[in-house]
Order: structure tokens, then C-alpha cells, then sequence
């Protein structure tokens, strides 16, 4: 019997704010558009998804304000940092995200950026704004649930 090899995917960025100022509804794997210069920045780690967000456009998903920092190696044949690049989803997850963002407003936000089988993948968070007083709430959910888990931890 044949073993079934593993996905090996490797986390490179993620973006924690992400979760602090959205709740994410549901999430989507999609593949990115890259130069070489960008795959190997990427691949070092130099790269940001602070600030940056996806939307669609004639059919098209692209990818806007990630940060790729230049590839230092690369010479002359540099890419641009702040570039919009596309991203490739099937037609159906196109139209059912399109449909959603347009009738519920929801926005499109990059969770991660990841390698998976050495293609560059993105996973986008389908997500609806937080208010104030939601995250000050999940702040203090947060702190109570970490204050129980320090006293369960003295006791022992």
C-alpha cells in the first residue's frame, strides 16, 4: 500500500492584525502572481501584509499594499515593493466572493502568505469589520482566559 505524502507547507508572513480588526466568516487558498526577485525576498522573510487587502475587478482578484522589500542580489532587474498582484482562484469562488462582498460588504484580507509544494500561496479571509467595542471586548476575553490558565498553572 502506497503511504499518501503530507502537504508540507511553510509558513513565510502572516498578518495578526487581521484577526484583531476583522471577524473573519470564512477563508480561501489562492495562488499569487510572482517575479523571481519576489519569490526569493519572500522566501527570506521579507515581506508584509500589514495594510494590505484584496478586491475584484473585472473578474480578476488582485492583491494590494503588500510590502515585498527588494531582493538585494538581484542587480538591476529589481521589482516594484508595493506592485498590485493578482491572484488566481477558480471562476466559481471568484463569483460567489464577488456576490458576497458586493451584496453583504464584506471585505477580502490576507490572512498569510505561504509556500505549499514551492508554489506561493495566499489565504484570504472573506471578513466583516470589527467595531471598537468588539475589540475591546475580545481584548478582555482574552486577558480573563489567560489570567485562568496563569492560576490553573500556579496551582499545580
Amino acid at each position: 500500500m502506497a503511504k499518501k505524502k503530507k502537504k508540507s507547507t511553510s509558513g513565510v508572513v502572516s498578518n495578526p492584525k487581521a484577526r484583531y480588526n476583522f471577524t473573519i466568516l470564512d477563508s480561501f487558498e489562492a495562488g499569487i502572481v510572482l517575479t523571481g526577485t519576489e519569490v526569493k525576498s519572500i522566501r527570506q522573510g521579507k515581506a508584509s501584509l500589514q495594510e494590505s487587502f484584496a478586491y475584484i475587478k473585472d473578474g480578476e482578484v488582485w492583491l494590494v499594499s503588500m510590502h515585498v522589500a527588494p531582493y538585494e542580489q538581484a542587480g538591476y532587474t529589481q521589482h516594484e515593493p508595493l506592485r498590485k498582484r493578482k491572484l488566481l482562484l477558480h471562476r466559481k469562488e471568484i463569483d460567489k466572493l464577488e456576490a458576497k462582498t458586493k451584496r453583504q460588504g464584506l471585505t477580502l484580507v490576507p490572512l498569510r502568505l505561504y509556500f505549499t509544494r514551492g508554489m506561493a500561496k495566499v489565504e484570504l479571509g472573506l471578513a466583516k469589520g470589527k467595531k471598537t467595542f468588539d475589540k475591546r471586548e475580545a481584548l478582555k476575553a482574552k486577558d480573563a482566559k489567560m489570567q485562568v490558565e496563569r492560576s490553573l498553572g500556579r496551582r499545580r
